[in-house]
C-alpha cells in the first residue's frame, strides 16, 4: 500500500509561512508522481499542487498560484510544499497522495481517495 507520512504542519497568523514535507512509509517517494491535496472544515478534497517524478510537469491550484512552491529531492526521499502568504482559507488537512492523473492544469486523485494521517495547517490570528 502507498501511504505517505506528511509533517511540518501548525498553527501559523494570516501572511505566515509554513513548509510541509512528504516521505514515503516503506517505499522509495522519489519513485511517485505526488500530489498534495487538502480538506478544509465543511469542504470537499481538492488539489493543491502535484509533482512529476523528474519534476518538469507541476500543477498548482489558482488559489495558491504564486504563494506555495512545490519541490522533491530525491535523495532525502522527499516532496515539499512551502507555503507562504498564508490565509484563513488556506486552513485544513493537508496529506499526499498519487494522483491518477497529471498536468500543468490538473491533477486528479485516485477514487475514493485514501489519505494518510495528513498534516494540520491552521491559519488563524
Amino acid at each position: 500500500q502507498t501511504q505517505f507520512v506528511e509533517s511540518g504542519g501548525g498553527l501559523v497568523q494570516p501572511g505566515g509561512s509554513l513548509r510541509l514535507s512528504c516521505t514515503g512509509s516503506g517505499f522509495s517517494a522519489s519513485s511517485k508522481v505526488v500530489g498534495w491535496f487538502r480538506q478544509g472544515p465543511g469542504k470537499e478534497y481538492e488539489a493543491v499542487s502535484c509533482i512529476s517524478i523528474s519534476g518538469n510537469t507541476i500543477y498548482y491550484a489558482d488559489s495558491v498560484l504564486g504563494r506555495f512552491t512545490i519541490s522533491r529531492d530525491h535523495a532525502e526521499n522527499a516532496v515539499y510544499l512551502q507555503m507562504n502568504g498564508l490565509r484563513t482559507e488556506d486552513t485544513g488537512v493537508y496529506f499526499c497522495v498519487v494522483p491518477s492523473h497529471l498536468s500543468t492544469s490538473d491533477c486528479t486523485p485516485y477514487r475514493p481517495l485514501r489519505p494518510g494521517q495528513g498534516a494540520q495547517v491552521t491559519v488563524s490570528l
